[in-house]
């Protein structure tokens, strides 16, 4: 499969429509999202909403030149009201419609791209610690190989259980623990999804429908600060690791 030498234009996707029910919100020891509680992106995080500290990241990056922002549905309005034009964000081309599934979510989005782009990045609306130089690197890599993803290697020991008892220990030496941003020509990642909506294959990222195809995924450093917001050990986490980089 032959990829563009040097794509100059990326478009990024935020799948943003969790209810975060691992949050355990009810609310979250007295702290209320903005909209809705169980709504994780909407929790307020060192005053701003974690969404608005995943899109700052983007906003700030020379490397997306526009973003795309995929919402519970019915959310699109307060979205666009008090996410993106409070916090002055100027790259959003448009909030759109999610799914109940990640994979349909970041596909109504995908339909909603208006325009040429090289390069699609997908990354966790939930993933508000993303730095720029991380995702320059994935942008980087996707654009010189067609496709590539952001993970840190495993650091504890791995056991394959069955039953309650262990199976298995699993060399690590080869695991790595994914994250986004994940990064594709625009061509690669089409293809993808509509070979999954034909096979009615749901994936649990980008990556593993592009692996089908049988294109190559490079993978390049992300970071262990680069967390994913799912329980409320996690956003405390998450305000710990902020407070310490300012």
């Amino acid at each position: 499969m032959k990829h563009a030498s040097s794509p100059t234009k990326t478009i990024a996707i935020i799948p943003s429509g969790g209810l975060g029910l691992r949050m355990g919100l009810n609310p979250l020891r007295g702290v209320t999202p903005l909209k809705e509680v169980g709504k994780k992106n909407y929790l307020p995080l060192l005053g701003r909403p974690v969404l608005a500290h995943t899109l700052a990241a983007l906003e700030d990056s020379p490397h997306i030149f526009s973003v795309i922002i995929a919402v519970t549905p019915g959310d699109e309005t307060f979205c666009l009201r008090e996410i993106v034009e409070k916090h002055g964000f100027k790259k959003i081309a448009a909030v759109v419609a999610g799914d109940k599934e990640r994979q349909g979510s970041v596909l109504n989005a995908l339909n909603a791209v208006t325009g040429h782009f090289d390069v699609v990045a997908v990354h966790d609306g939930a993933r508000p610690l993303v730095t720029g130089a991380i995702i320059e690197r994935t942008v980087t890599e996707a654009a010189r190989t067609g496709a590539a993803i952001c993970a840190v290697r495993v650091k504890d020991t791995i056991k394959d259980v069955q039953g309650g008892f262990v199976a298995n220990t699993v060399p690590r030496d080869s695991l790595w623990t994914v994250q986004t941003p994940q990064a594709f020509h625009a061509g690669v990642l089409k293809d993808a999804f509509k070979r999954a909506c034909d096979d009615r294959f749901l994936g649990t990222d980008e990556s593993s429908l592009v692996e089908r195809l049988g294109v190559k995924v490079s993978v390049v450093e992300g970071s262990y600060e680069n967390i994913k917001i799912t329980t409320p050990e996690d956003l405390a986490l998450a305000r710990f690791i902020l407070e310490n980089r300012a």
